[in-house]
């Protein structure tokens, strides 16, 4: 992988750059859709493509459980398993596994638990998910780092993060040392930051994974329950001390603001379930803030979702359709809204490029932010 730090706005820290892979190139700030299970839900891969996205995200986890990895080896890896020529980034899934797993344990040595799906007992090594992310052919691999919850003590704050740099230094060493020779050979592995809250977690957690040279570094265990303002303490103060020539990731990143606040401090690639949950659910995202498609006061509204948006659903399909759709329970609905959403986090991401380009960017996110805010006066 090769990254381009292309231009720096000149008041702020938002960055402009480039990410090569050996499946295509991805611009920076990058928005990454979300597909947990090998499919961003309710949409055919060209249109997420044709929406403008240069890398989705899928999940270790959940794929190692169903459909197996015996599948997706026969299958020639992820990419020919689901048909999608750019780039993949696939986690860990070690907030999976303690989020969602019925029983866990965890020891230095790795982690075992109970899957969600059927209860049977698993036990993954930082090596393991290495290997697992190699027969998968991701580009971007994630090591296996524990994730804690808000609030949270500093003494568990401090196992977690340091047990998060062991399982790192283990990842590392195994990727550099047993390199398959698996469906994408030009795979990279990021480091995570951990720490919960606390700045002296971070920085001595930032400072030892810069110390094992990456090939880029994210921010884990943000946006898991903080309110905003500390979320973007914790963004700022972290990649503070990561290095300019590397990319940065936030993960879980997903709202509008948060996205914008997230780059205004140096954060270049960003992920979340948002845009297809909230589209399954009837919310869209627009210019001017949040829809909830369903209300009433949408039934004879024959203007665009967003007329400022330049995607198939808002090209054209009226609120009033969307209504009827959803309140029908017909599928369309679902789809439409779930597209238009990724749509526009995607489309706020090209236009954050724009305007750092130009050098607009504090003069851009002054004025999305004003709008956004607005709500639902549209």
């Amino acid at each position: 992988m090769m990254f381009e730090l292309i231009q720096q706005d000149k008041k702020s820290k938002a960055r402009l750059g480039r990410i090569t892979t050996e499946h295509g190139v991805i611009n920076t700030p990058a928005f990454m859709p979300v597909g947990t299970h090998a499919t961003i839900k309710g949409l055919y891969p060209k249109d997420v493509e044709e929406a403008g996205a240069e890398i989705m995200l899928s999940n270790t986890y959940h794929l190692f459980l169903r459909p197996g990895m015996d599948i997706i080896r026969k299958a020639g890896g992820l990419h020919k398993f689901i048909s999608w020529k750019k780039p993949i980034l696939t986690d860990s899934g070690g907030y999976q596994v303690f989020s969602l797993a019925l029983l866990r344990k965890l020891s230095d040595k790795g982690v075992e638990f109970q899957s969600h799906i059927d209860g049977f007992k698993h036990f993954l090594t930082p090596e393991d998910v290495i290997d697992i992310q190699q027969d998968l052919g991701s580009d971007i691999m994630m090591p296996l780092d524990e994730c804690v919850h808000y609030p949270c003590t500093k003494d568990h704050a401090e196992i977690a993060m340091k047990r998060t740099i062991s399982w790192a230094k283990r990842s590392y060493k195994h990727f550099k040392e047993h390199k398959k020779h698996g469906p994408t050979k030009k795979q990279v592995l990021f480091g995570i930051v951990q720490g919960a809250t606390y700045e002296d977690l971070r920085s001595e957690c930032a400072k030892e994974l810069i110390d094992i040279d990456f090939d880029g570094f994210s921010i884990g265990g943000v946006s898991v329950g903080e309110p905003s303002d500390l979320i973007y303490n914790i963004l700022e103060y972290t990649a503070n001390f990561l290095p300019v020539e590397k990319p940065r990731y936030a993960m879980g990143i997903g709202y509008p603001p948060d996205i914008i606040e997230a780059v205004e401090r140096g954060i270049d690639m960003f992920d979340c379930v948002v845009p297809t949950r909230y589209g399954r659910n009837g919310t869209g995202f627009t210019s001017r803030g949040k829809i909830i498609i369903r209300n009433a006061q949408f039934a004879d509204d024959f203007k665009a979702l967003d007329e400022k948006c330049g995607c198939y659903c808002c090209r054209n399909f009226s609120r009033a359709y969307l209504r009827h759709l959803f309140n029908a329970q017909e599928m369309l609905g679902l789809t439409l809204l779930s597209l238009h959403n990724v749509y526009f986090f995607l489309d706020l991401a090209r236009k954050i490029r724009e305007a750092i380009k130009d050098n607009q960017f504090s003069e851009f996110k002054k004025e999305f932010l004003l709008e956004y805010a607005k709500g639902q006066a549209i």
